[in-house]
């Protein structure tokens, strides 16, 4: 059934206010109505024309620009605009820290509605671009068309595209020529495949129909130097694809671990399949402080290596260890903050929902001769009882890191029952992260705060939060 068609309005002359959630920005109409609108910057001066009416606000697009915000800065990728990520490109980096710092005050006050500090200074990331050590990219017989293309008229027949969905189009996949968030030799990796796939007549996969051969792509990379690379085949087809491995293990020998995944189900989501490694180890390593943490195809790591690493200093200095404390490491992932923390604390006991997260946090650990880390597999609201608790000791400090949801009700109940003196909450979402500090304010006093950025370019932005005792 189509929508209903609205009239859709021009504001002239607009001044865009303020950045807003999900990397749109916000402006006002005339009449007071909010308008939702990609692509600009506060600052900017534009005429808006409406796409779409909701009951409290408008979504729109700028056409037309009077005059540009002089935190405004020119986006280095031929891809923005086009492709849903780095929304933030066209904005001054220390403008962005000021808007990312700002989301999680509001989100403290405004739904947490608790008694805050004075929060510390916002750190930024030293790389601004090529920061991520993982990526991944479809394949796709049907290239999303730019307009710039569509207009220009010419190289429209070549159909094959190896890059990103298009934002809120499942089926459409924007050809990616150069991005600029993840280092060499990913750029080069990526554009050689496709070359190699289309000289050789391989065909790409079509999401609506659900045919062809290549399916998705995955480069992670190490600051150690170490890089993965693992290709998902909707099908075997096993000359086709050992002519396209042996092609890529002769033309990047640096490559670590190459794997392949045969997956022919709905969805190309790893972590139910079987992965076959065809070249090298089955893993790359990631190296902090002299630890080793292994990172297979499915383990989750960090997007950002050393913004990671700050992040994890700022947690151990929050959690102000001497040597002496019992520390729960809870959503431990594969144990990294777990082990990070480790040589300050008399033990910890990481827990995590995902088996062999944990088993990768056990093999970690060995690696690392750390002895005073215990690992458990678990839902934290079943694991985390009056027996665990009675088995591993009280905790002396709390390290939670949960996913974006924040913590289920019943884990912040049993936080509050065991009343451990801190606990440090890391979350990259600040409006769930608030919800449960207003859950937890009754007995824990928020001293201290500090949002750290891990995506620059992105309105994305993680917190650290120190609560102590009452």
């Amino acid at each position: 059934m189509g929508r209903k068609q609205t009239n859709k309005v021009i504001f002239e002359n607009i001044t865009v206010l303020d950045a807003g959630a999900k990397g749109v920005s916000v402006a006002k109409a005339p009449e007071g109505q909010v308008i939702f609108i990609p692509n600009v910057v506060p600052g900017d001066v534009v005429d808006i024309q409406t796409l779409k009416k909701r009951k409290a606000y408008f979504e729109g697009k700028a056409i037309k620009f009077h005059s540009y915000s002089e935190h405004r800065t020119t986006p280095v990728c031929e891809h923005f605009g086009a492709c849903g990520g780095c929304k933030w490109q066209n904005m001054k980096y220390d403008r962005q820290l000021f808007y990312k710092n700002q989301e999680v005050q509001n989100n403290l006050k405004r739904i947490g509605k608790i008694e805050l500090p004075d929060f510390e200074p916002i750190l930024g990331s030293e790389k601004q671009f090529f920061y991520r050590n993982k990526m991944e990219f479809g394949f796709s017989d049907t290239r999303w068309l730019t307009e710039k293309e569509i207009q220009s008229g010419d190289d429209l027949a070549k159909k094959n595209a190896l890059g990103f969905h298009i934002p809120r189009m499942w089926d459409k996949i924007l050809d990616i020529e150069k991005c600029h968030l993840q280092q060499d030799p990913s750029n080069a990796i990526r554009n050689e495949i496709k070359r190699f796939a289309t000289e050789n007549g391989m065909t790409f996969f079509n999401a609506r129909n659900h045919e062809g051969l290549l399916r998705t792509l995955m480069i992670r990379t190490a600051s150690t130097g170490e890089i993965m690379v693992l290709i998902q085949f909707y099908q075997e087809d096993k000359a086709q694809r050992e002519l396209l491995l042996n092609h890529i293990d002769e033309t990047f020998p640096q490559i670590t671990s190459l794997q392949y995944v045969i997956n022919s189900k709905a969805n190309d989501t790893l972590y139910d399949q079987d992965i076959k490694l065809y070249k090298g180890r089955d893993y790359i390593l990631e190296e902090m402080e002299g630890l080793q943490f292994s990172i297979n195809a499915k383990s989750f790591y960090q997007t950002n290596s050393d913004q990671a690493y700050e992040l994890y200093k700022i947690t151990r200095e929050f959690a102000g260890l001497t040597g002496n404390e019992v520390v729960y490491d809870l959503y431990t992932g594969t144990g990294t903050i777990a082990q990070f923390v480790s040589k300050k604390a008399k033990k910890v006991i990481g827990v995590e929902a995902v088996p062999e997260a944990i088993a990768d946090a056990k093999e970690n650990a060995k690696r690392n001769n750390i002895t005073n880390c215990e690992f458990y597999v678990g839902d934290m609201k079943n694991v985390f009882n009056d027996d665990f608790i009675a088995h591993h000791g009280q905790p002396d400090v709390v390290i939670t890191d949960p996913p974006r949801d924040g913590m289920h009700k019943d884990v912040v109940e049993q936080l509050l029952k065991i009343g451990a003196a801190k606990i440090v909450y890391v979350s990259c979402n600040s409006a769930t992260q608030a919800r449960d500090l207003a859950l937890m304010d009754e007995h824990y006093k928020v001293t201290r705060v500090r949002p750290v950025d891990m995506f620059p370019q992105t309105h994305h932005v993680e917190n650290v939060v120190l609560l102590e005792k009452r």
